[in-house]
């Protein structure tokens, strides 16, 4: 399809050969469910990655760092390519320094390499998102008015808990940071409606659709994204995990209203993140 319109992927991470040497046993397990496992394990370059962008269809994408993927793998993919992706940085502050060089480091990132928001996957940790030692990075965000894009619902591995995925702590989040802009990454599920129930609840929230095909998004989940939640539902894919053709496709067959695609691929985005600042 034809659009008038950028489309904006808010999910995807730089996957080169090196990052092999990032993943622990424990998560590997994971690749072994999508038939492009051994493709991801064999890394993928950045011109590769902009050529299936280019091939489905998608204009840009918000890049991001995580737990196994590094700072400096984000801050090359936005470097070459600045018109295509816009970074957004992962921390840690269980250093044994403290909470205050994660901070540091997440000021480096917005102020000097244009990052525009902070993503953590709290499972990675074992740790809730309300953990006292989060709440400076929480803080800092604000300050920096950029987003908070944070993993929700079930893990993929199963080495790791699903606790920490609860959407009821980004409620607790929303309620001690109402200035502070969250988008729920991985649509909640299997706590789907109070995912719902939290985006409904705060205008400050939004919910991506990352490590989920279309045609697997949760019955309440289409519901909301074709009514009363249009302006809180945003497309992500979760490259290389999920590929970026199939992602795209099945949007097609949700039976969205040419408002509603726009504001799923495009609108809600950049609203989000700011994107148009």
């Amino acid at each position: 399809m034809s659009e008038q319109f950028m489309i904006i992927d808010a999910w995807v991470q730089p996957w080169p050969a090196e990052i092999t040497s990032y993943i622990p046993a424990r998560n590997s397990g994971m690749l072994d469910r999508f038939s492009h496992g051994n493709r991801v394990l064999a890394g993928i370059t950045l011109e590769e990655m902009v050529a299936e962008m280019d091939a489905a269809g998608i204009d840009h994408a918000l890049c991001s760092a995580g737990p196994l993927v590094p700072n400096n793998l984000v801050e090359e993919a936005v470097g070459r390519y600045p018109d295509r992706f816009t970074g957004i940085a992962s921390v840690d502050p269980w250093s044994p320094d403290g909470v205050m060089p994660a901070v540091r480091e997440l000021r480096r990132l917005v102020r000097d390499k244009g990052f525009r928001g902070l993503k953590l996957e709290p499972f990675i940790q074992d740790k809730v998102p309300t953990e006292a030692q989060w709440y400076p990075l929480y803080s800092e965000s604000v300050e920096l008015d950029i987003m908070l894009q944070i993993q929700v619902g079930g893990t993929g591995p199963a080495t790791y808990p699903s606790e920490t995925g609860r959407p009821c702590y980004v409620d607790r989040i929303a309620i001690d940071f109402p200035e502070l802009r969250i988008v729920a990454g991985h649509i909640g599920w299997p706590w789907t409606e109070e995912m719902i129930a939290v985006a409904v609840k705060h205008p400050n929230v939004w919910i991506d659709t990352s490590a989920h095909l279309p045609r697997y998004y949760p019955a309440a989940f289409v519901h909301f994204l074709k009514t009363f939640g249009r302006r809180k539902c945003i497309w992500a894919s979760d490259w290389p995990i999920q590929e970026f053709a199939p992602s795209l496709k099945g949007v097609d067959e949700l039976g969205l209203s040419t408002e509603g695609r726009k504001l799923f691929l495009h609108d809600n985005a950049v609203e989000a993140f700011r994107l148009d600042r």
